[in-house]
């Protein structure tokens, strides 16, 4: 990679970091969609009063799709994409809330629901560190060996203190532990972390960046805290102001975080997309493919690339 004019060898599109339409590709060999799904599951954390205090609606917004069932959800997106993609293949995405927070019998029915469904290769069940029982482990194990999937955990932060500030209901350990838990079953593992979260510091985003590394974790998914209207996080925010990133600290971080990250882990996500009816702060991030643009900008005018600074690539 001393080459300037060198591609980055996980990318279709010349981006510098392992891209998910790169991994999907030269996995399935032809396009894949992950479809989002709301299975009106729960999560544990609204014991503990409103839940993390960034979170509007458990993930997303999912008031247009509470009252459909997931098979109705699941061909609302393929009728639409197979009009350009007719022979594509489709991940069921389950999203909203926790999605393994509900009985076995459930989890199962739910889950084979679409996995039955024609051109379905797998799933992505997004959940947290302190809601996979035992009993759902070894479910997802067998599950594991039968199709592909995919287990979203939130960490968000490195920074114990932050964790606590942000209401997030389990600590860095119990993080750690699931990953280990599920990466010896052989389960692939994505990671969600939050830039600009109050509190942390650029070295404490470089960190959780690093830990990850660590971790090998399988995957990872960026976002920019962005505060959303009616949540805790819009009453903290007015009553004790804090710092937002800007885009160039955003971007500067980001960069930073992917040289830390090996080349085998999959960027599944770089940045948010809100919705300006919602949007308290940050504006700039309204313009996804801006700040996307930006960063591609700015790690070539670096030259620099995902694992850039690991001295040891796995």
């Amino acid at each position: 990679m001393n080459n300037k004019n060198l591609s980055f060898p996980y990318s279709l599109d010349n981006k510098r970091y392992h891209t998910l339409n790169y991994y999907y590709r030269s996995l399935f060999h032809q396009k894949v969609f992950k479809v989002s799904l709301n299975a009106n599951f729960s999560c544990p954390n609204f014991k503990n009063g409103s839940g993390c205090i960034f979170c509007a609606h458990g993930s997303n917004d999912y008031d247009l799709t509470k009252n459909k069932s997931l098979i109705e959800q699941f061909y609302e997106v393929k009728n639409i994409t197979e009009k350009k993609w007719l022979n594509a293949l489709y991940i069921g995405y389950f999203q909203a809330n926790t999605n393994t927070y509900a009985p076995l019998t459930i989890l199962k029915e739910k889950y084979e629901s679409i996995l039955n469904l024609p051109n379905v290769v797998g799933l992505a069940i997004a959940t947290r560190s302190d809601a996979i029982s035992n009993e759902v482990l070894d479910y997802l194990t067998e599950l594991n060996k039968k199709t592909f999937l995919t287990v979203e955990l939130g960490l968000q932060s490195c920074n114990e203190q932050t964790l606590k500030l942000i209401n997030r209901g389990h600590g860095v350990k119990n993080f750690i532990d699931c990953v280990h838990r599920l990466k010896e079953r052989n389960i692939k593992v994505v990671a969600h972390i939050i830039n600009g979260l109050p509190n942390d510091t650029k070295e404490d985003m470089i960190k959780t960046a690093r830990l990850l590394n660590d971790l090998k974790i399988d995957g990872i998914k960026i976002h920019m805290l962005h505060i959303l209207k009616e949540t805790p996080l819009e009453t903290l925010y007015k009553t004790q102001p804090f710092p937002i990133l800007s885009k160039e600290e955003y971007i500067d971080i980001v960069i930073e975080q992917l040289e830390h990250l090996n080349p085998n882990i999959v960027i599944h996500r770089i940045t948010g997309d809100p919705k300006i009816e919602e949007l308290v702060t940050p504006t700039w991030l309204i313009k996804k493919f801006t700040v996307l643009n930006d960063i591609d900008k700015e790690m070539k005018k670096r030259n620099t690339y995902q694992g850039k600074k690991i001295k040891h690539k796995n």
